[in-house]
């Protein structure tokens, strides 16, 4: 299983999901209609196959209402469960647990389509030696989250920010003047911690980047004829990642040219939530 974020991560984007739910009023129906002291004993149930992911966010979000809320995970982050399948079984205030119900499901129903979406691309290379890596098309504010849904679906994180890998794409390029001055430039200031990534859009800039040594070559929107014969050029001399366009009807072919990394930026930006609901005990 995947190694859980520390609460003290996610508790600010639960605390603010809370208030943006709670307004200026606080939760008026279930203050108008549950009785203060009512206690409620509910179970969180997967209304489809998938991954799952975020279940701290949920026992996170009710704790917020409720801290002697006693919530038991019946599964863990990265467990694939079938429909129907019990995840959690909680016991706390009724209008707290009302109260947070939708934030819990919300943050945990987008993570878990996160990496159920993660594991079919990562089923669909099994055996090719291929890795399939996130982007930073993530929503704003959730990347932490959603970066760590990816790995409880098998996938790998690519740079988490601007500033912790140089990834030198096609407008750096424009503004250096050529691949090979971008790369050179970014040679000379890495630190021999931080790596060095080249984007590419045609077999005629790769020689020109390899002879400045980058660390990855990133392959945009290469034909499947293309990317084999990048990858026979290449011969070892850096980690070639393929981007552009990829999905699961693409992925497998692209993976079979001997890519080390392909990175999908749907794993993120497009997948599907996964419905989970709450259904009193």
């Amino acid at each position: 299983m995947t190694e859980p974020l520390p609460d003290l991560l996610i508790a600010p984007i639960v605390r603010a999901a809370l208030a943006e739910d709670l307004g200026r009023a606080g939760d008026v129906t279930s203050e108008a209609c549950v009785p203060a002291n009512a206690r409620l004993r509910a179970v969180f149930v997967a209304r489809k196959a998938g991954v799952i992911a975020g279940m701290a966010c949920t026992r996170l979000a009710i704790a917020e209402l409720d801290p002697s809320a006693d919530f038991k995970g019946v599964v863990e982050d990265g467990a694939r469960v079938g429909a129907g399948e019990k995840l959690a079984w909680v016991d706390a205030n009724a209008r707290a647990l009302l109260s947070a119900e939708r934030v819990g499901l919300n943050l945990m129903g987008h993570l878990s389509g996160v990496a159920t979406l993660t594991r079919a691309y990562v089923d669909a290379v099994q055996g090719t030696g291929a890795i399939i890596v996130d982007t930073r098309k993530t929503t704003p504010g959730l990347r932490a989250l959603e970066k760590y849904a990816v790995r409880c679906g098998g996938g790998v994180n690519h740079r988490f920010g601007l500033d912790d890998a140089i990834l030198i794409k096609d407008n750096h390029i424009a503004a250096c003047g050529s691949v090979g001055e971008a790369v050179r430039r970014a040679r000379a200031s890495a630190g021999h911690l931080m790596k060095v990534e080249v984007e590419i859009d045609g077999l005629g800039q790769l020689e020109e980047a390899l002879k400045y040594g980058p660390d990855v070559v990133m392959l945009d929107n290469f034909s499947l004829d293309d990317l084999t014969e990048a990858v026979r050029r290449a011969t070892g001399r850096a980690v070639l990642e393929a981007s552009g366009g990829v999905t699961l009807d693409t992925v497998r072919a692209i993976a079979e040219t001997g890519v080390d990394v392909i990175s999908v930026g749907a794993l993120t930006h497009s997948a599907r939530v996964l419905d989970i609901g709450l259904d009193a005990a």
